[in-house]
Formats: C-alpha cells, sequence, structure tokens
C-alpha cells in the first residue's frame, strides 16, 4: 500500500499534488487543512483519511478528530499534528 502524506496546506490545494500524489493508494493529512476544498481536491486523487490541526476551527473541518490511529497493511498508523 501506498500513501500521500501531507499537512499544513492552510488552504491551498498546490496544483502539483495531482502528479505527485498519482498511484497513491490512500491520502493522509495530518492536519491544519484550512480549507473543505482542500479535502474535497484531495479526494479526487485517492481516499482521504484527515485530522485537525490547530487553524482547524471552522466547518468542516473543525468536526475531525486531533489524532487517530488507523490500521492499514503491515501495521497501525498513528496521525497527529
Amino acid at each position: 500500500m501506498f500513501f500521500g502524506i501531507i499537512s499544513d496546506t492552510h488552504g491551498f490545494f498546490d496544483s502539483a499534488l495531482p502528479e505527485l500524489f498519482a498511484g497513491v493508494d490512500e491520502i493522509l493529512h495530518a492536519g491544519d487543512i484550512g480549507k473543505g476544498m482542500v479535502l474535497e481536491k484531495l479526494g479526487a486523487i485517492a481516499p482521504v483519511v484527515a485530522i485537525r490541526g490547530n487553524i482547524d476551527e471552522k466547518l468542516p473541518t473543525r468536526s475531525l478528530p486531533d489524532k487517530l490511529e488507523i490500521e492499514r497493511e503491515g501495521g497501525p498508523i498513528f496521525l497527529t499534528h
């Protein structure tokens, strides 16, 4: 399983991300997303798992957990900002 790992986008979606994350199985965003559209655009590339960071005070990012442990092939992954 291949992951794209990102954090601190602060509401900015870099146009290079689709190419950088091409072929990943899942994208992990470790907080400070900034705007929901970032998650929407990442979700068009691959499924996204995200947590909130200290700037994610507005909906929809406010509803995300502040830390998360997920089980994936090969073992657990712990996300925190």
